[in-house]
């Protein structure tokens, strides 16, 4: 696939990933086929051990399929090593944890710092600060993630995922650790982030609520996906 402004965000052909137990051997995914359009959001619904976080991280060259082809914002991600995968992730890709992954030694700023420093751009903390201010944190940009709660912790975890402009946004229930009124504000910031910036978001959730909010939603069932209608 050659990379040009026409071509889905996410191509998946016949992805399977399995893994050797005690038992023999795991099928996690299936043969799976997929494809995701610029600008789309789409939620990923299922049972817990369905598969659905395993295919995000494949999606998002976390990991390796076992079998099978993944094309990434036109480039063929199953066709790369390791550093190339990071690069590929670092120039593209969003990533947003259920469990925030903040770096504990980092202030709220310098986590949103991190990426934009790491693609080498002379203004981040003017950047970083201005995202901050975005999620509603402008008065925590100098405090550790342990002085903030859940939610304001996600919410700089947001920040971060948007800081180097993603193409794609992964998100990994990202509402799934939060109370209600904070799961209200980290929904509307998705999305209106996602609008504003035409940004392909791809999420995994057990809140179907959440889930009725993106344009398409995948059902994971035995490794496998259906599209709801």
């Amino acid at each position: 696939m050659t990379s040009s402004q026409s071509h889905p965000a996410i191509v998946v052909r016949e992805l399977s990933q399995k893994v050797a137990t005690l038992d023999g051997t795991l099928s996690i995914l299936d043969g799976i086929n997929l494809e995701i359009a610029q600008g789309q959001s789409v939620a990923i619904i299922g049972s817990s051990g369905a598969g659905k976080s395993t295919l995000l991280a494949l999606l998002a060259g976390l990991d390796r399929a076992s079998h099978g082809e993944i094309y990434l914002d036109g480039s063929a991600l199953h066709q790369l090593d390791e550093e190339q995968r990071a690069a590929l992730r670092g120039a593209s890709v969003g990533f947003i944890f259920q469990s925030f992954m903040l770096v504990d030694s980092l202030t709220a700023l310098e986590n949103v710092m991190l990426p934009l420093e790491l693609a080498g751009q002379a203004n981040a903390p003017q950047q970083a600060k201005a995202l901050l201010e975005r999620v509603g944190l402008a008065e925590r940009l100098d405090h550790f993630p342990n002085q903030l709660s859940g939610g304001e912790q996600q919410r700089v975890a947001i920040a971060r995922a948007f800081a180097s402009k993603p193409k794609i946004l992964f998100a990994d229930e990202p509402t799934g650790n939060l109370d209600h009124s904070n799961s209200d504000k980290v929904e509307e910031l998705l999305f209106s982030l996602n609008r504003e910036s035409g940004t392909t978001l791809v999420l995994v959730t057990h809140d179907l609520e959440l889930a009725k909010r993106c344009q398409r939603q995948l059902r994971m069932h035995a490794g496998r996906l259906e599209e709801q209608q």
